[in-house]
């Protein structure tokens, strides 16, 4: 026979163990791998994810001095951009100086670094986007532009329209004061070697217009997504396209929903690879609406995206970047590599460049 003591220290027991089961369940989740590390990545109140381009990145291919110039350029383009979140500024400010600095820099596919065309130029693409009311702009083939993610926030701001092309957005750059420089600002030795190896390799004629596009495997899309103090949400993206692509090629980066999407619904994303996947896809846009309409939180919107969707077109295909308008980010890809960074809003600085 069982005693009275006995058996209110069995209740005891089983009050205690109902009362702990919660937090118990949710530990065995999290050693049992269920709730993985990255389902719980947050920036905290503000912060700002970037990338510098996705592809064949092998860290045996990479000297140690490029690639601390890599993580140098990141963090100091995430640094810009926090300061201006960490003050209250707008996510608007923060992607597009955020840009600016990628686009300045030789060492990315975007203003200063933009890779060349089958005919020998440089032609930029680039679009922000407002999530707080879903206002855009974008340019795309532009030729004298130092800095189009600075036009594509003009278009938005001073136009009735999203998107500019080639002489006319540099008209109305020239009307809005913009300094256009000379074509030849472009230029870069790395740059031009790439498409003179290609031509090489595929003995193709700088006149042949069905040549094929990069072949090297690699992508330096650059592109910023914010979220500020106010709550809302941002994205910018800016590329130099596909070395060797024909003459008025236009890829995603410029296409609101393909390559750059931003709603404080849901979230603000941006995209780098084979910009004709993510046109074909809407690859931005369909993240912000598995959240929107299937409940998938960012990361499982982004993962369905990049591992299942983006992959079935095409191996190396590319990455996203993504925030949350609860502060979760995401950084996905499915090629060997993707120059990327987050800061949070105490300024931690995380930047990686190869697979985890």
């Amino acid at each position: 026979m069982i005693s009275n003591e006995l058996k209110r220290h069995r209740i005891r027991l089983s009050v205690t163990f109902s009362r702990c089961f919660p937090l118990i369940f949710l530990v065995c989740l999290s050693v049992s791998g269920c709730l993985a590390p990255s389902d719980l990545r947050t920036v905290g109140k503000f912060g700002m994810v970037i990338h510098g381009g996705a592809g064949t990145i092998k860290r045996e291919s990479m000297s140690k001095e490029r690639e601390a110039q890599y993580k140098e350029k990141l963090t100091e383009a995430l640094k810009a951009g926090h300061e201006i979140l960490s003050k209250g500024g707008t996510s608007l400010d923060a992607v597009e100086v955020t840009v600016r600095i990628l686009e300045d820099s030789p060492l990315f596919n975007a203003g200063k670094g933009a890779v060349f065309t089958n005919a020998g130029a440089n032609e930029l693409d680039a679009s922000i986007m407002n999530g707080e009311d879903l206002s855009g702009g974008a340019v795309a083939s532009v030729t004298r532009i130092k800095n189009p993610i600075s036009l594509a926030r003009l278009v938005m701001e001073r136009t009735p329209h999203v998107l500019l092309v080639r002489e006319g957005a540099e008209s109305f750059a020239r009307a809005q004061g913009m300094e256009l420089v000379p074509t030849d600002y472009f230029r870069t030795e790395r740059r031009w070697q790439q498409l003179q190896r290609i031509k090489l390799k595929k003995k193709v004629k700088a006149t042949t217009f069905n040549s094929p596009f990069e072949s090297v495997g690699k992508f330096g899309t650059v592109g910023a997504v914010a979220l500020d103090q106010n709550g809302n949400l941002a994205a910018a993206t800016s590329t130099g396209g596909l070395t060797n692509k024909l003459y008025g090629r236009v890829g995603d980066s410029p296409i609101l929903g393909a390559g750059t999407y931003a709603d404080n619904k849901t979230c603000a994303t941006s995209g780098t690879g084979r910009g004709e996947y993510f046109i074909r896809l809407n690859a931005c846009y369909d993240v912000a609406a598995k959240m929107k309409y299937q409940s998938y939180s960012l990361v499982e919107a982004m993962r369905e995206v990049v591992h299942t969707d983006l992959l079935g077109l095409g191996k190396n295909s590319g990455g996203l970047i993504g925030i949350d308008r609860f502060g979760n980010y995401a950084m996905e890809f499915n090629t060997s590599g993707m120059y990327r960074g987050v800061i949070d809003d105490q300024g931690e600085v995380k930047v990686g460049i190869f697979e985890p």
